[in-house]
Order: C-alpha cells, then sequence, then structure tokens
C-alpha cells in the first residue's frame, strides 16, 4: 500500500472540497448543455441498479417469511397494522362504491356512449423508495418486452397512486401523486367539477383551479379527468378534506406509504372517456 507523508495528506483533503465542487459544476453545465444527457444517465444508473436493489429485497423477505421468533413478530405486527386499518379501508371502498354507481348513473344518461377500451396492463415490484430529483417517486421492476411505457398510470389496490415519467429496460420511475412535480386534472363529485390536483411533498394533495364560487365540498369523490389527455376518465383517486379556510386537499385512497406490488396501466388516451363527465357543461 502507497504510503503518504503527513503534508501531502493534508494537501489532498483540501483539495477534495474544490475538486468536487469543480465536477458538480461540470455536471450542471453539461446537464444545461443537453437535457437529455441527465436523463439518459439517470435511466442508465437505474438499470444498473436495479438487480443490486432486488438482490437487496430478498433477504428482507426471507427476514419476513420466517418461521421463528424474528418471522412471527413481522407477522403479528403486520396483522397488527391490518386490523388498525380494517374500518378505514372499508370506509374508503364505501368511497369508492359511491363513486362508481354515481359514474354508472352518469354513463346511463348518455345517447351515444362509447365503451372506453380495455387497457394494457401488468404488475410491478417496487424495489426502491428514491428522492434525488422527485422527492416522491419510486421505482419499479418491469418486464423486458414492455418497452417504452412513460405515462403510464400506476394503481394499487385502492386508487390512483401516480404515473411513470422514466421508463428503461428493466425499471421505471414512477412519479407520485404527493410529489411537488405533480399535477394531475381531476373530477369532484357525480357533477365532476373540474380542478387540478396539485402535489405537496405531503401525505395529502392540494386542490386548485377550482370553479369560482364553487369549492370543493367536504367528503366528495375525487377522480381523474380526462383533461390534458394522459389520465382517463373515471379512476378513483381520494376525498376532499379541508385543512382551513379555503385550502381543500385529497385524502388518497392509495396507501402511499407502503407500496408493495403495483400495477401499471397503458391508457390509449385518444380513445378514453371524453374530458367532461356526460351531463356536465363545461366551466369558463
Amino acid at each position: 500500500m502507497l504510503r503518504l507523508s503527513i503534508p501531502v495528506r493534508q494537501a489532498l483533503s483540501r483539495l477534495t472540497l474544490p475538486v468536487m465542487l469543480l465536477v458538480s459544476l461540470g455536471l450542471i453545465l453539461a446537464g444545461r448543455a443537453d437535457r437529455h444527457l441527465g436523463d439518459m444517465l439517470r435511466t442508465g444508473l437505474d438499470d444498473a441498479l436495479a438487480p443490486v436493489y432486488r438482490a437487496a429485497a430478498a433477504p428482507v423477505a426471507a427476514v419476513e417469511q420466517d418461521r421463528g421468533a424474528l418471522g412471527s413478530w413481522f407477522r403479528l405486527h403486520a396483522e397488527n397494522l391490518a386490523l388498525t386499518k380494517q374500518n378505514e379501508a372499508l370506509q374508503r371502498w364505501r368511497a369508492v362504491a359511491l363513486a362508481l354507481a354515481a359514474q354508472n348513473a352518469a354513463l346511463k344518461s348518455q345517447l351515444h356512449f362509447v365503451p372506453t377500451p380495455t387497457p394494457n396492463f401488468f404488475a410491478a415490484r417496487v424495489i426502491a423508495d428514491l428522492g434525488g430529483l422527485y422527492a416522491r417517486s419510486v421505482l419499479v421492476t418491469i418486464p423486458r418486452e414492455a418497452h417504452d411505457i412513460v405515462n403510464a398510470i400506476a394503481m394499487d389496490g385502492r386508487g390512483v397512486v401516480g404515473r411513470v415519467v422514466q421508463s428503461g429496460s428493466r425499471s421505471a420511475r414512477v412519479l407520485l401523486i404527493t410529489d411537488l412535480n405533480s399535477r394531475v386534472p381531476v373530477a369532484i363529485g357525480r357533477h365532476g367539477e373540474r380542478a387540478i390536483m396539485e402535489g405537496q411533498n405531503s401525505a395529502t394533495p392540494r386542490l386548485i383551479y377550482w370553479a369560482p364560487g364553487d369549492p370543493p365540498r367536504e367528503g366528495q369523490i375525487v377522480l381523474t379527468s380526462a383533461v390534458g389527455g394522459v389520465f382517463p376518465y373515471g379512476l378513483p383517486v381520494g376525498i376532499v378534506r379541508y385543512k382551513g379556510r379555503n385550502d381543500p386537499v385529497v385524502v388518497p385512497f392509495a396507501g402511499l406509504t407502503r407500496l408493495r406490488v403495483l400495477r401499471l396501466f397503458e391508457y390509449d388516451t385518444q380513445s378514453a372517456a371524453p374530458a367532461d363527465p356526460p351531463g356536465n357543461p363545461s366551466h369558463p
């Protein structure tokens, strides 16, 4: 091993910070010069680290499935959480049922209703909960035949989780609806009043740009809107709650703090349901 003298080591330690600053500045300038360079490097790094994340997740799964005392503790803890959340889950499913009933009634009121095509979908396992460019995003594995699935809609068993913003050959990054960069057009209530759901890097996104003089009401169902051509109409998102005066937020149906497996849906938004729900005039 090469031994360095104390003055040399002190000089190297002083150079560490300037060198790192120069490297950071070079990366920033490179990203400004070629906006796709950062995305390419990030996607390549995600693809390269996907096997590492998968390998790291295996020991945790093995411990949880152990039949000893430690495995029993994990199972008891999971059962306790399930019992604690049972009442909340039943209330959410009741809200989903009411939303589906309202949507069914709206569809029946149409004279020329064209059914939405069945989307392609597949299951994807969450292998990392990452920060970085997006504060609220997760990395999922995808099959090799998935190719480019950018803008695919991610859902768990309860509601919308987010959408795919980056896709590689083996992994994809899902931007959650709670992220500060997330903007989702939504339809509120049985009449589908328009609004935008904006992430705040917290557990509850807020509602903005709702119709003047007609604010969202507490407890109303929130569904996705087809405005913008990314989301289809009618996917369950959450319920309206108020944190303060004129400050409506959405309590998501999806369990965003414990994501394990997601379903990624590829909708044909060109032939999806209309932007406005049936029988509801557009707001100015």
